[in-house]
């Protein structure tokens, strides 16, 4: 059965780029980039790696600090080049959890990617399953996702600024 996510319980981050949507894109998705997702100044023992097909894995190790370390990604569910990047947000064994049984209580992260003219607005959607109780649903908004996540995607709009100018 297909998840619905009616509800609307999530988050929405909009930024805007300098750079033409394959750009921005191809940051989401092409290992040899996806470096501006790392947290400034920490180093990472593993590679990035990606497997851009429907059904494949983004998979990437975050470190916090010293004693916070963990694997994050996604497995894709859809990809439009230059326009659409969905996924299911986790990794198996990493955070968020990602249990390949149950992907559908895991969060779901659509990412557009609207031309602006010279400049591509992103619009970042996390959503969570209407299936999901109230309680679990408080539980993951309270994690400080949009937080986490604005930190995030402004890393990218920094890297794309300096990389532009």
């Amino acid at each position: 059965m297909t998840p619905s996510y009616a509800l609307g319980r999530g988050i929405e981050l909009r930024r805007t780029f300098d750079a033409p949507p394959e750009v921005v894109f191809d940051a989401w998705t092409d290992a040899g980039l996806l470096d501006w997702f790392f947290n400034p100044g920490m180093p990472v023992s593993e590679p990035i790696s990606v497997d851009l097909r429907v059904g494949g894995a983004w998979r990437q190790h975050m470190v916090v600090n010293a004693d916070t370390q963990y694997m994050t990604g996604g497995i894709y569910r859809e990809i439009v080049p230059a326009r659409k990047l969905v996924f299911t947000w986790g990794a198996v064994g990493g955070w968020p959890s990602l249990d390949p049984g149950n992907i559908d209580d895991a969060p779901l992260v659509t990412i557009l990617f609207e031309p602006r003219g010279e400049q591509t607005e992103m619009i970042f959607r996390l959503q969570l399953a209407d299936h999901l109780s109230e309680d679990k649903t408080r539980e993951w908004l309270e994690m400080g996702m949009g937080e986490g996540w604005g930190m995030t995607i402004d890393r990218l709009v920094a890297q794309l600024r300096s990389e532009a100018a």
